[in-house]
């Protein structure tokens, strides 16, 4: 490729993550702030977060734990929250014993209580793993989010607030959840 080609794809692609960034901006954003309110109202009640995804949405689950424990704009208490997405002895225990499928499912349920929150993330919206630790996070009492791609899926519904990103590109679905992140920890921290 020429440089004019590289620099015409660059342009492409950052059009696209504008126009992603756009479509969710312009959306409902009714359900990024009530996954702000009830991550803080669990946290004020001494509860704690809880957040799992795979691939890049795992590292997305890390980076959001990491904002809200030691501190994302300003200093403030530490915030619990954990991501399920870690310890890999832990999480290939549970692969091989069981089936990845319920990598978060068995975390949720040591971890989990009434009144936590649980944040699956999933650029699908079809993890089958995201989906049953949301699950398996709403039948033990938590409240749960799912922050998804595409139209949601069964991870969508599974999730009592929903906030979706509708694109079919992984890599732009995972640049908006990256902002998504942002808000949803600044707005926690502005309490």
């Amino acid at each position: 490729m020429s440089i004019a080609q590289d620099t015409a794809r660059v342009r492409e692609i950052f059009d696209a993550t504008i126009a992603a960034h756009e479509r969710v901006a312009r959306a409902d954003l009714e359900p990024v702030i009530r996954a702000a309110s009830v991550i803080r109202a669990a946290h004020r009640a001494g509860g704690k977060l809880l957040i799992f995804g795979n691939g890049g949405s795992a590292a997305d689950a890390q980076h959001m734990a990491a904002e809200l424990v030691n501190r994302f704009q300003r200093e403030r208490q530490a915030l619990a929250a954990l991501a399920l997405t870690t310890d890999t002895s832990l999480l290939t225990s549970i692969a091989n014993d069981y089936s990845f499928d319920r990598v978060f499912v068995r975390q949720i349920e040591a971890l989990g209580s009434a009144g936590d929150v649980g944040l699956g993330i999933s650029t699908s919206g079809a993890s089958p793993s995201v989906v049953q630790g949301l699950e398996a996070a709403r039948g033990r009492g938590l409240t749960t989010i799912a922050l998804t791609g595409r139209d949601g899926g069964a991870a969508g519904l599974a999730a009592d607030i929903h906030v979706n990103v509708p694109d079919a590109s992984t890599a732009r679905v995972q640049e908006v959840h990256c902002t998504l992140i942002h808000v949803i920890c600044e707005l926690v921290e502005s309490d």
